[in-house]
């Protein structure tokens, strides 16, 4: 699949999250003014958080008001399930969401 030059930057983002940390998931958003926020899967005794929910709580906490693309990267088995509820809360239906595998390659592409 080739994707424009914004949307791989988001997959590469993804990545790089997730791997800083060995976390399940690395996730990045991007708003409508064309910044970027990164996260990955926090998992502790007292809270977890989807990789992708706080990229898109990180993005509103900045002030973000629309998403127009995500980004998840995860290994493929099991492949993660996302129904991109966060997303959705923020910008309505239509956004894509892009699922790609460890090397950034992307598996699948979930809207919205």
């Amino acid at each position: 699949m080739e994707l424009n030059p914004e949307d791989a930057k988001l997959i590469t983002l993804a990545r790089s999250s997730r791997a800083r940390t060995s976390a399940q998931h690395g996730a990045a958003v991007r708003d409508q003014d064309g910044r970027t926020y990164t996260a990955a899967t926090v998992v502790l005794p007292s809270l977890r958080f989807d990789a992708l929910d706080l990229a898109v709580a990180m993005a509103v906490s900045s002030g973000a008001k629309n998403i127009e693309a995500a980004a998840l990267v995860a290994e493929r088995h099991p492949e993660p399930i996302v129904d991109g509820t966060a997303v959705r809360d923020v910008s309505g239906r239509g956004i894509n969401v892009y699922i790609a595998d460890l090397e950034g390659k992307v598996i699948r592409v979930g809207v919205t």
